[in-house]
């Protein structure tokens, strides 16, 4: 998802950027909830793991082929139908494709259930907000970041963040479905 907050960032700005970046932590402060309630065991169920890294895939590959398709159409208005153009429109997108990304809940779970043996999990309330604020902020840096050097740079840069972006999602994509089965 950082790929996509970056490409967005370049092409629709600062505040696109940082609604992504929201939707991002919002869901790694949902999945961290789920993996401190001990979510993680949903997912030795073949069937549901499966189903998720399948719409996960979907997702990605579509953003991914949008965002190749992107890359290579006039820049005069071609951001105005785009699902990034509006900073609502950039949240929920972020959010669905962060929350069906099935390696985000096991990432957090894991985490929890590595803080559990060590200790650190006796909080549960706490390490879930951190989790979300930490997000947050390196997610906002992200953006800010990009933001700047959007300034810096021209529609060739922007095009070949474009691709590589576009490229990234689509190999992340196919691994993701890839290993579903």
């Amino acid at each position: 998802m950082s790929l996509f907050l970056v490409r967005s960032t370049l092409r629709a700005g600062w505040a696109v950027g940082l609604a992504i970046g929201a939707g991002i932590a919002l869901v790694d402060a949902l999945y961290a909830a789920c993996g401190a309630l001990g979510a993680a065991s949903l997912l030795s169920i073949d069937a549901l793991r499966t189903t998720f890294a399948l719409l996960g895939a979907a997702v990605l590959l579509l953003l991914g082929a949008r965002t190749l398709r992107d890359a290579f159409r006039v820049r005069a208005t071609a951001e105005a139908g785009a699902p990034v153009a509006s900073p609502r429109r950039a949240f929920a997108t972020s959010v669905a494709a962060t929350a069906s990304n099935p390696a985000t809940i096991a990432s957090w779970a894991a985490i929890f259930a590595a803080a559990s043996g060590a200790g650190a999990a006796d909080a549960p309330v706490l390490m879930v907000a951190g989790v979300g604020i930490g997000s947050l902020c390196w997610v906002t840096l992200l953006a800010g970041g990009t933001a700047a050097a959007r300034r810096a740079v021209g529609a060739r840069a922007i095009r070949t963040a474009d691709v590589v972006a576009g490229a990234g999602l689509i190999a992340f994509g196919v691994a993701l479905a890839a290993t579903a089965g």
